[in-house]
């Protein structure tokens, strides 16, 4: 059997978005959004760079929350991603569900499940096994339980798997994961490396034991679930910026804390707070990996969305970037292309959050040298800022790096045939 092109497009995937869809558009879910709208700009007190890009970002977070929030009865689990681009499902405009400070390169995907019941999570590999991959066992606030690694993931000579998931030790048996009194639900992270050649693994869950003890949730019960989470993505977004926000500018040195609180065990985030001083400035950044085989550094907005990622270089990881002579990675954050191969674009605002993530380390730990240096400096004396290797590019050729960078996302967002 043939794997899926677009794993992350499946028909229980569609329905439930066409389903999101008519709850968002509920007279009581839009007067909810109302009053979340005024709520979070309140609470987050935002200037004119990040007020300008506000209505687009809260639209993907409140349908993110309806998204998430409809996948949340363990009886009756689904395999749900709940971070995407806005895109096309028939005649319908899905809006995007980006949130939380996302990660470009991951696809995100949740599983409900509670520790009293059994369940088998079925899947399939891609054929180029991912450089980072976790099934993460989550408490109601965001504590990991339980955790197995791609890497560690048993799979047949066709790379098909079975991961069983209740509250028994492993006894003998491979890919188990033992649930118990505070599980809630699975946090899967697929990291999509090479947009171009890598995919999401193939998912589906299913509850063991007799049939469920009662109905599904009502309307009732999932419209007030929906608007609980639509407060708790705005109250949680602001609450982790903040981490940054109170910080100096233009400083990378806050380590997040990757046990709890939505950050992912194994990997490490150093997060802080840029803003351009002039339209000519540029934040140099020469990160060392310490032996990280992933690494990311994403742009994102006070409202925790990513900016534009597809036609422009929102983020870049290490895949595509290119290295200093010395193995080190120089990235120049700067509103104009600075005409170096590594450049963020902060997509026309010059403030904004950087959180540079790595992972999977030789040895299971960061080097020595790991770590980040950053300074500002002027577009007219970033050449002396460079190191050696630093690849510049031409206009010619960073309208090739876009085109490329676009086609490889494109995938993610296409409807598949089940033909």
């Amino acid at each position: 059997m043939s794997r899926r092109h677009n794993p992350i497009d499946t028909p229980e995937q569609r329905a439930h978005e066409k389903l999101a869809l008519q709850y968002y558009r509920h007279p009581e879910i839009q007067a909810a959004r109302e009053e979340v709208r005024a709520y979070w700009l309140e609470l987050a007190k935002p200037g004119d760079i990040m007020l300008g890009c506000f209505e687009s970002s809260f639209d993907e977070v409140m349908f993110a929350a309806v998204v998430w929030a409809l996948n949340q009865d363990p009886l009756y689990p689904g395999v749900i991603t709940i971070t995407r681009l806005p895109h096309a499902l028939g005649e319908d405009a899905i809006p995007g569900s980006r949130w939380g400070i996302d990660n470009p390169d991951s696809v995100y995907r949740v599983i409900p499940v509670s520790g009293e019941e059994r369940y088998c999570i079925r899947g399939r590999v891609a054929e180029r096994r991912l450089v980072e991959n976790y099934f993460t066992l989550w408490s109601p606030v965001m504590q990991t339980l339980g955790l197995l690694s791609g890497h560690d993931l048993v799979v047949d000579d066709d790379g098909y798997f079975t991961i069983t998931v209740d509250s028994s030790p492993a006894d003998g048996r491979s890919n188990h994961i033992q649930s118990g009194p505070e599980a809630h639900e699975f946090y899967i992270r697929d990291v999509i490396f090479d947009w171009a050649r890598d995919r999401a693994n193939e998912l589906s869950i299913e509850r063991l034991g007799d049939a469920p003890a009662r109905p599904p949730f009502s309307e009732r019960e999932q419209l007030d679930r929906i608007k609980r989470y639509m407060h708790k993505w705005a109250t949680n977004t602001t609450r982790w910026n903040r981490q940054a926000l109170d910080r100096p500018v233009n400083e990378f040195d806050f380590v997040i804390d990757r046990e709890s609180d939505g950050a992912l065990r194994g990997q490490i985030y150093i997060m802080g707070h840029f803003a351009l001083p002039a339209d000519d400035s540029a934040i140099v950044l020469d990160v060392d990996m310490g032996g990280a085989a992933y690494f990311i550094a994403p742009i994102t907005n006070v409202w925790g969305t990513s900016n534009e990622i597809v036609s422009r270089n929102g983020s870049l990881n290490k895949q595509q970037s290119i290295a200093n002579d010395d193995g080190t990675y120089t990235f120049v954050l700067a509103l104009r292309d600075p005409g170096v191969h590594n450049w963020l674009d902060p997509t026309g605002m010059a403030e904004g959050i950087l959180t540079l993530r790595w992972a999977e380390f030789d040895g299971g730990e960061p080097g020595p040298t790991f770590g980040v240096r950053s300074r500002v400096t002027s577009l007219e004396h970033l050449g002396r800022w460079l190191p050696a290797g630093c690849r510049r590019l031409s206009p010619e050729q960073r309208a090739e790096q876009l085109a490329e960078r676009a086609e490889s996302y494109a995938w993610r967002i296409a409807e598949e045939s089940d033909s």
